[in-house]
């Protein structure tokens, strides 16, 4: 059985849950699984952090390190959840990247 993919609604949901939390320079996007968490120019982004679409409800965190390579974090849950967890535990992930 395939995971299921990510949806668009998705990608506008962390957006507008991005910009309500004071993080107005992140933007999301959909991809297959994923809505991933960049900033940064659209044709050179700079990625901060991936949900993964484990289940129906359930989501994966990864974090991008900074060679671009992609971490998995061990946390699943509501990806409103995941994001909260970043903003308290790993808040260096979301800040602007000069």
């Amino acid at each position: 059985m395939s995971k299921p993919h990510a949806a668009p609604e998705h990608a506008a949901a962390v957006r507008s849950y991005l910009e309500a939390h004071g993080l107005p320079h992140l933007r999301a996007r959909k991809y297959g699984q994923l809505v991933i968490i960049e900033s940064g120019p659209e044709n050179d982004p700079i990625a901060h952090a991936r949900l993964r679409r484990d289940t129906v409800h359930l989501w994966t965190l990864e974090i991008a390190t900074h060679t671009g390579k992609w971490e998995k974090t061990g946390f699943r849950g509501l990806w409103q959840d995941l994001l909260k967890l970043m903003m308290t535990d790993f808040p260096w992930t979301l800040a602007p990247i000069e």
